[in-house]
């Protein structure tokens, strides 16, 4: 036989438990180079740079 909790876990104790498993809201920055807003320490997925080097180069927009 598998374990089984001795006691029920009351729903105060459940939430407090489960208060940590949020989303959380990406972190945007402003880009040096171009203003768009972008994750932190990610390339720009607008103008293609990070840290001042061009990374990669970016699709042409439609």
């Amino acid at each position: 036989m598998g374990a089984l909790p001795k006691q029920r876990i009351s729903r105060a104790r459940q939430g407090e438990r489960r208060a940590h498993h949020h989303l959380d809201i990406p972190k945007l920055v402003a880009c040096p180079q171009c203003r768009q807003p972008r994750l932190s320490h990610h390339a720009c997925p607008n103008c293609g740079t990070y840290r001042g080097r061009q990374v990669f180069l970016p699709k042409a927009n439609k």
